[in-house]
């Protein structure tokens, strides 16, 4: 099955302000990464600039997902109707996130 980025889940939130990315809890990164260890889902794309960055429009999609432990990864890929981010361990955590 050939997927395109449009059919990988949207990130619906995201409640980081310190994050580049962030306008008003809407990531504008065109894709997230999902990074961290076991027992921890970091949003590896949080950047703690005050440069806002990202798309005019909200279009945030999971790119790729490095957390093979989670329930909702399939080849990397995530399968979750959609995600959300927030703050975490370090700083930004991917919320649904759930290991098996």
């Amino acid at each position: 099955m050939s997927m395109t980025l449009d059919d990988m889940p949207a990130v619906s939130e995201c409640s980081v302000a310190g994050c580049s990315y962030n306008d008003h809890s809407h990531c504008h990164a065109a894709a997230v990464t999902i990074g961290g260890s076991i027992g921890d889902a970091e949003c590896a794309t949080f950047i703690p600039l005050g440069t806002k960055g990202g798309l005019d429009k909200v279009l945030t999609h999971v790119g790729a997902c490095q957390r093979a432990e989670c329930v909702h990864n399939s080849s990397l890929e995530c399968t979750a109707p959609s995600v959300r981010v927030g703050p975490g361990a370090v700083e930004a955590d991917c919320l649904t996130y759930d290991p098996r």
